[in-house]
């Protein structure tokens, strides 16, 4: 297998600035939700309307990011992954940062559902792009699987981006007359478009793209094509279970952050000091969650079978969820470190997954069609509902007080979707080749 050069080593970088900023500007909400409701609208957590809000927050711009990562798609294969890369994650980073000068909900909403469509968009274009850079089957699947790891590098960055600006925020300039943690972190989310201005120049287009555009052979994406034939069963698929994975991530996981505060060593603390806390907790998860995408790049060149390789990690799910929302997000601080952390592991790792899986299952003319559709109508938009659902069950959920009926319902979710998972799995078809087909 050849060195990687010069050249290939910059789009590595990018794509791992992407990736990692990716998850960034969506594992960011999670942390600030609480503090910024609190802020702009005076909302007391627990209360339905705080619950409509912080389901109107998770879900609004993942329908939006749904619909225009589909489009974004679709464009990727019809101008060129790098150009939409590049205008993509420009979109998402300006967006992160004005979000940090919302003065209301409604500013607030808008300018997360423009971070969201950036995000939808750039991993289409991404994973496209890289797919088709490195034609050796070994050396993409490498590529694939450790600079996606880095969108585990993210979360841990989001993780101590809050920590900081929560302990540093009162020497931090005044916004708005406060020093309010969740506004500087939200700010530092413009961090992955500064190097993107400087080595964009330096980028190439995805030459197996480039050539068939300039030889005419390039066939016009087509959404209906995705469910004709051989293709129909594929995107039928990989819709339920990119649903499947971010209905476990946003109905369950990421509740934890509004979960933490509630527990009974944590409630007496002054508010500072409660969001150190869930920065801890916080830090646990995107551990664990970087420890299963370095094991997904790992296994993925050792297990050949797609369908075992997927089950590996959802199997030991239907035990941990439940677990860890079940009884240690209502025992103490430290069975809820490990519990999130393995949770982490077993379903983050599967968001690597896909991209080693869906650059070899679709041609050319409709990678990035697919790549979309499954991602953004099946995880964005599908999966993502899972939040505002259980928001919705947390307000009729058993327990005594706002976080343990939070804690019941996200297991419910947690559950019911990775059951659903795991049963689809077994329809999964398998790749006819390591090579990309044509």
């Amino acid at each position: 297998m050849r060195r990687l050069t010069g050249i290939q080593w910059l789009i590595c970088i990018i794509a791992a600035i992407g990736f990692a900023f990716d998850i960034y500007e969506l594992l960011v909400l999670p942390l600030i939700v609480r503090p910024a409701l609190m802020e702009l609208a005076q909302l007391k957590p627990g209360t339905p309307m705080f619950n409509q809000w912080t389901g109107l927050l998770f879900w609004i711009p993942a329908i939006a990011g749904g619909l225009f990562g589909l489009l974004g798609g679709y464009l990727t294969d019809l101008f060129g992954r790098r150009r939409v890369l590049v205008w993509s994650i420009l979109l998402y980073a300006l967006s992160a940062m004005g979000a940090g000068f919302a003065t209301s909900l409604e500013m607030l909403l808008l300018l997360r559902t423009t971070t969201f469509i950036g995000v939808c968009v750039e991993f289409v274009a991404a994973v496209a792009w890289l797919a088709e850079l490195f034609p050796d089957a070994k050396q993409r699947e490498r590529v694939l699987g450790y600079t996606q790891a880095f969108s585990s590098t993210g979360g841990l960055l989001v993780t101590g981006a809050y920590y900081l600006a929560v302990h540093w925020g009162p020497s931090l300039p005044a916004i708005y007359g406060a020093h309010e943690a969740w506004r500087y972190t939200l700010i530092s989310g413009v961090i992955p478009a500064l190097p993107l201005i400087l080595i964009r120049p330096f980028l190439p287009e995805s030459p197996v793209w480039k050539e068939k555009r300039a030889a005419g052979t390039l066939k016009r994406p087509s959404i209906a094509e995705l469910f004709r034939g051989e293709h129909r069963t594929t995107t039928i698929v990989t819709t339920i279970l990119f649903a499947c994975g971010y209905g476990v991530a946003f109905g369950a996981i990421q509740s934890v952050p509004r979960i933490v505060p509630g527990l009974s060593e944590v409630a007496a603390l002054a508010r500072p000091a409660q969001e150190k806390v869930v920065s801890a907790v916080q830090f646990w998860q995107e551990s664990g969650g970087l420890v299963g995408r370095v094991l997904l790049a790992l296994l993925a060149l050792k297990i050949a079978s797609r369908q075992n390789l997927l089950r590996l990690f959802q199997l030991p799910g239907l035990i941990i969820l439940p677990l860890t929302f079940f009884w240690a997000a209502g025992s103490n601080v430290d069975a809820l470190k490990w519990g999130i952390a393995l949770s982490g592991v077993v379903t983050v790792a599967q968001f690597s997954f896909w991209g080693n899986y869906l650059p070899r299952v679709y041609p050319t003319h409709l990678r990035g069609t697919g790549e979309s559709f499954a991602a953004n109508i099946g995880g964005r938009m599908l999966g993502t509902s899972a939040a505002y659902i259980t928001t919705v069950l947390a307000n009729t959920a058993p327990g005594v007080g706002a976080s343990a009926k939070l804690a019941w319902a996200s297991g419910v979710v947690a559950l019911g979707a990775l059951v659903i998972g795991v049963i689809a799995s077994f329809k999964l078809p398998e790749p006819k080749s390591e090579q990309l087909p044509d």
